[in-house]
C-alpha cells in the first residue's frame, strides 16, 4: 500500500509555501537595499538651500545660520567696519582673496555681494574649530591694532571682518564665503549662486 497521493499533495503544498515565504523574504531584504540608493530626507535637507531673514540683524551684530551642517556667520557691517577693512591690507596674508574660497561674484576685498552684509562659513581653515566673533576695536586681549574680526580659540588664528586671515597665523586661508543670493533685501538664500538666482 502506498501513500503517493497524500505525499505528492503535501510535497506540492510545502514547495509552494516555501516559495511564497522565500519570495517574501527576498522582497523584504531588497526593499531596504534599493531604498539605500536614494538619499534620505535628512541628507537632502543637509544639502538644500537655506533661506535666512537678515532684517533683524542690527548694524555691527552677527547671527549664525546653518547650511550643510556648518555654521554660517552673517554680519551686518557698519560703515566704520568697512572703512577699517581698507586700513589693514598690509597685515593680511591674502588681502584680495586670490587663494581663498569664495564665489566669483563677490568682491574679493570686502568678500560680499552687498558690502554691508557678510556671509562666511564659520570654520577655521587651520583645523576646523569655530572662531569667535570679536567686533570690538582694540580690546586688551587682542591689542591696540585690532579693528574687529574673528579669533580662533583653538590655535590663535586671527581674521578680519571680511574673513581674511592675518599674516603668520596657523590658518593658511581666508574663511570661505558660501554661495548665496538675495531673494529680496531681507532674504538671503544660502546655497544658491547669485548668478543662477538672477
Amino acid at each position: 500500500m502506498t501513500n503517493d497521493g497524500v505525499n505528492a499533495g503535501r510535497r506540492r503544498f510545502l514547495v509552494a509555501a516555501t516559495s511564497v515565504v522565500g519570495g517574501a523574504g527576498v522582497v523584504g531584504a531588497s526593499v531596504p537595499f534599493v531604498g539605500s540608493w536614494f538619499p534620505s530626507a535628512k541628507a537632502k535637507a543637509a544639502g538644500a538651500p537655506v533661506k535666512v531673514n537678515v532684517s533683524k540683524i542690527e548694524p555691527g551684530q552677527q547671527m549664525i545660520a546653518e547650511w550643510r551642517g556648518q555654521p554660517v556667520f552673517i554680519v551686518h557691517r557698519t560703515p566704520e567696519i568697512l572703512s577699517n577693512l581698507s586700513m589693514i591690507g598690509d597685515r593680511l596674508s591674502d588681502p584680495e582673496s586670490k587663494h581663498s574660497t569664495q564665489p566669483p561674484y563677490v568682491d574679493p576685498v570686502v568678500r560680499s555681494i552687498k558690502p554691508q552684509m557678510l556671509l562666511l562659513i564659520g570654520i577655521c581653515t587651520h583645523l576646523g574649530c569655530s572662531p569667535t566673533f570679536r567686533p570690538e576695536v582694540a580690546p586688551a586681549d587682542l591689542g591696540k591694532d585690532w579693528v574687529g574680526g574673528y579669533f580662533c580659540p583653538c590655535h590663535g588664528s586671527h581674521y578680519d571682518l571680511a574673513g581674511r586671515v592675518y599674516k603668520a597665523q596657523p590658518a593658511p586661508l581666508n574663511l570661505p564665503v558660501p554661495p548665496h543670493s538675495y531673494e529680496s533685501d531681507s532674504i538671503i538664500v544660502i546655497g544658491v549662486d547669485q548668478e543662477k538666482a538672477s
